[in-house]
């Protein structure tokens, strides 16, 4: 069937002839902007786990001269044992080469000394995966990077069955709060560093007068000797 024309005579839109410029020489089509460097995701190797250490020392730097807690591993021996670990992923995000965020999670609750207690989310019907470590370069806040990372482990998430993301973060870091709220994360329970001020003694007790020498005892006498 014919397409009905405008009630005005003119083509239908989608053929309107394209204009002009002076001359009668058509327009040049604006030029596609040149695409960006991509955002590239893989997993850690071995060889990785100095260059990751460093990253994590400048991605945690501020944060870590505020918070009670470290915001990362605290040796390179122990991240270097957590790579031996069974059931924890660790995701490299890169641009051209270079470290622009890490990510590592794990799919239950692993170490004696993990501060999860896995019946919590037993009695709610949660399945979580447990973000361990979320890192971006200070250089590339604010440009895509974290978010892309999330949306990495959301998607591993779903491809395991899991319906949530779990994670610990320093209640006065605001700048990390307020993006996690942004991405629908909600507080479950409060672990909060309380302090009460004592006051303070030396440890060492103060310079202490020395006494004078003692003087000397009186001899018994021979008579009293001989009794």
């Amino acid at each position: 069937m014919a397409r009905k024309r405008p009630p005005n005579g003119s083509p239908p839109p989608d053929v309107r002839p394209r204009a002009t410029a002076k001359g009668g020489k058509r327009k040049k089509k604006a030029a596609a902007p040149a695409a960006g460097p991509l955002i590239n995701v893989r997993h850690m190797n071995r060889r990785d786990i100095s260059r990751v250490w460093d990253f994590l020392k400048l991605s945690f730097r501020d944060v870590n001269a505020e918070t009670v807690e470290y915001q990362r591993p605290r040796s390179k021996h122990r991240f270097e044992e957590i790579f031996e670990e069974e059931g924890i992923e660790q995701l490299l995000f890169e641009v051209n080469g270079d470290i622009v965020a890490y990510a590592e999670c794990s799919y239950e609750v692993t170490g004696s000394d993990n501060w999860i207690n896995p019946r919590y989310f037993e009695k709610r019907d949660m399945r979580p995966l447990f973000i361990d470590e979320l890192a971006v370069h200070p250089d590339f806040h604010g440009r895509g990077v974290g978010s892309f990372a999330m949306e990495q482990l959301q998607h591993l998430a779903r491809v395991h069955g899991l319906n949530h993301l779990v994670l610990e973060v320093a209640e006065n870091n605001e700048r990390a709060l307020n993006w996690y709220r942004k991405r629908s994360f909600k507080k479950l329970d409060a672990a909060i560093f309380m302090a009460a001020p004592v006051d303070t003694e030396p440890e060492l007790l103060p310079p202490r007068e020395l006494p004078g020498p003692r003087e000397p005892e009186p001899r018994p006498s021979d008579d009293e000797d001989k009794s």
